[in-house]
């Protein structure tokens, strides 16, 4: 698969909103319920929600697409942190880094992370920070991979329904 990573202007909203909710319910239609679903990715993967991160100057967003053709299949995000644990000023999250099913495995995802931590790296940040659901095995061990250590934990809710997630850190 080719493909090639830009940053993301405030015209591909719509582009990362539709990857965002569709990768969602790819990966976790069978894991939660279908309203939770459809209410999680309405409130979190909105038009609006991506127009605010790539109006933030703080913020990065990067958009992966698919060769030829600029179809989008993923998408990783930098922000200010946003847990519950104790951060330090030069702490960035990685508060996103989705792909479409038919881009797993091929290298993109961890093309995705090292575009993040060299742009974090570029900014001065010395850590770089993410949240993923508890039971998501596969992501937890592309972090790990990445080398990612679990520093904490942090609440989250799909619907009605609490988990406690980890939260993983790597120094840059």
């Amino acid at each position: 698969m080719l493909w090639r990573l830009r940053r993301a202007t405030v015209g591909d909203a719509p582009a990362l909103s539709l990857v965002g909710a569709a990768s969602f319910l790819d990966a976790y239609a069978t894991a939660f319920a279908g309203v939770d679903i459809v209410d999680h990715c309405t409130r979190n993967n909105s038009v609006a929600v991506f127009e605010a991160w790539l109006d933030d100057p703080a913020t990065i967003v990067t958009l992966a697409e698919y060769e030829p053709g600029h179809a989008p299949i993923g998408y990783s995000v930098l922000t200010k942190p946003a847990f519950p644990i104790d951060t330090g000023p030069r702490d960035i999250e990685l508060r996103r880094i989705y792909l479409m099913k038919q881009a797993q495995g091929s290298g993109l995802g961890a093309a995705l992370m090292d575009r993040a931590l060299a742009d974090a790296a570029e900014r001065d940040y010395a850590r770089v920070l993410l949240g993923v659901w508890g039971l998501n095995a596969r992501a937890r061990a592309f972090y790990e991979r990445q080398q990612f250590s679990v520093i904490g934990t942090r609440p989250f809710r799909i619907g009605t329904t609490p988990y406690t997630d980890p939260v993983y850190a790597r120094e840059i």
